[in-house]
């Protein structure tokens, strides 16, 4: 139905952007953020048929999608609220002082955009990472043109997500160029679009495979650039022995939802707990192998994910020590993913670096140690992740520090007695964590704070108060909080 852009067009789109952004990075904070609740506006007017369309293009239930439609509408108004405030932007002034020796300049710095960022639609979020998206909004925060490559999973859904993104932009008089949309199954494509000496950054959500080759070819460039990628997390649960002891049951039930939400289909599907083995280990497992094999299949977002799914969960079980403990016991129909638990103990889990790679869909491992000791040997031998859960009493989390210090270290959020699923928008949220869950852990892609991966800080040195920008000026126009020697004022 849609063809692959070709080089040709995909120089012209570049050049388009990079003539936009001359133009847009000039305008005003409130510019870019009326520009943003405009979309809000048009996604919400086109609401029904986004999510009729998403349906049958990627399976998702209605409920959910009537969620993700909300939320990605909220992160626009949300994101445009705090781009309008410019607390993003992190003003540092330090006035000139003659006084001290050697003598201060004045010094003054803020957060300039990097320029066009290509952005790659994620499979299983067709609204809240695809098209206008938390990648799509934070950029356009930043005062950065954009540029999305479509998922081929949800193309048609994209595209119309695309319109009304145009349709913003034009009644909110932007430049030619500040909103591209693109199609491209082909891997040339992408790669294009990645070094393509007019795109300065680039923001992914989607398989590690997908991510590192992204990041690779943005590394090669004759002029590197960055690239954010949320790649791939397993997410782990550490079960504490305490809290195993008096809550079990509510634990199991916890993960049995958790593990299948969806089909276990999103980034921070929770796919190891790791448990200490004893009789209780024993009831926790029986108890969340019941739930399990009472939940039905669902259809996946794909007949290539559900591929995957399958062949990666017949991969983990067929190592050695691995056991699967449940299935569901309702017969999967075509495409859809089967709810597996498999257990393996911890000597043979450290020894199999394949069990901890992410297995996307519904099944998550067991692993069994014989004593704290050893959990903490598999607590040091885990890649980086989005998200670890302890699931432990105050005295559980006193009484094992060198666990916690360890788990805080490979993590970019850090959950007590909840699940991995369900990200919240706002800004203390951290989501990214240690490669390779992403390509730089030291930012988000959820939450407002997000929109400082697209800035850069320039810093200046010695100018007259009427060449500044206005967020840099004495009189404070924008009325933003800035740091003003050392001290916080607005």
């Amino acid at each position: 139905m849609f063809q692959d852009s070709t080089t040709e067009e995909i120089d012209l789109f570049m050049a388009e952007a990079w003539q936009a952004f001359h133009v847009y990075r000039k305008q005003s904070l409130k510019q870019r953020a009326d520009f943003m609740r405009a979309i809000a506006a048009e996604l919400k007017t086109n609401e029904v048929v986004l999510m009729q369309t998403a349906a049958r293009e990627t399976n998702l239930p209605p409920a959910r999608l009537k969620t993700e439609i909300n939320r990605t509408i909220f992160q626009l108004n949300d994101y445009a609220r705090f781009c309008e405030s410019g607390q993003w932007l992190d003003i540092r002034i330090d006035t000139a002082n003659a006084d001290v020796v050697p003598a201060r300049p004045d010094i003054r710095k803020t957060l300039v955009p990097l320029g066009p960022v290509v952005v790659f639609g994620a499979a299983n979020f067709p609204f809240a990472y695809s098209t206008a998206g938390g990648d799509t909004a934070c950029a356009l925060a930043a005062g950065c043109p954009v540029i999305v490559k479509a998922h081929p999973g949800h193309a048609e859904t994209s595209q119309l997500v695309a319109d009304a993104i145009t349709t913003a932009a034009n009644n909110c008089f932007m430049p030619k160029g500040i909103f591209t949309h693109i199609h491209g199954a082909s891997s040339k494509v992408g790669e294009a679009l990645v070094k393509h000496p007019y795109t300065k950054a680039v923001g992914f959500t989607g398989s590690f495979a997908g991510g590192k080759q992204l990041f690779d070819w943005g590394n090669q460039r004759a002029v590197p650039i960055p690239v954010f990628a949320e790649m791939s997390s397993v997410n782990p649960v550490f079960l504490l022995p305490e809290k195993i002891t008096a809550d079990h049951e509510s634990i199991a039930q916890q993960y049995a939802a958790s593990i299948t939400l969806n089909s276990g289909q999103f980034c921070t599907n929770p796919g190891i707990i790791i448990g200490i083995g004893n009789d209780v280990l024993d009831l926790f497992v029986n108890k969340l192998s019941a739930e399990i094999k009472n939940i039905v299949p669902e259809t996946m977002l794909h007949a290539g994910i559900y591929k995957n799914y399958v062949e990666k969960r017949a991969a983990a079980l067929s190592q050695p020590g691995v056991e699967q403990v449940a299935v569901s016991a309702t017969d999967a129909a075509l495409n859809q993913g089967s709810p597996t638990i498999a257990m393996v103990k911890a000597q043979d889990f450290l020894a199999n670096p394949l069990l901890q790679h992410e297995v996307f869909g519904p099944y998550s491992i067991i692993v069994r140690c014989a004593d704290m000791n050893e959990m903490i040997a598999v607590a040091n031998y885990l890649e980086g992740q989005l998200t670890v859960t302890l699931m432990g009493t105050e005295n559980d989390i006193k009484q094992h520090t060198e666990l916690v210090d360890i788990l805080r270290n490979i993590c970019g959020r850090f959950i007590l007695n909840g699940v991995p699923t369900g990200v919240a928008v706002g800004l203390p949220m951290q989501h990214g964590g240690p490669f390779p869950a992403t390509t730089d852990s030291r930012f988000t892609s959820v939450g407002a704070d997000g929109i400082k991966r697209f800035a850069r800080p320039v810093a200046y040195q010695n100018w007259s108060d009427e060449l500044l920008p206005d967020e840099l000026k004495d009189s404070n126009p924008l009325k933003i909080w800035r740091t003003v020697n050392n001290e916080l004022k607005c």
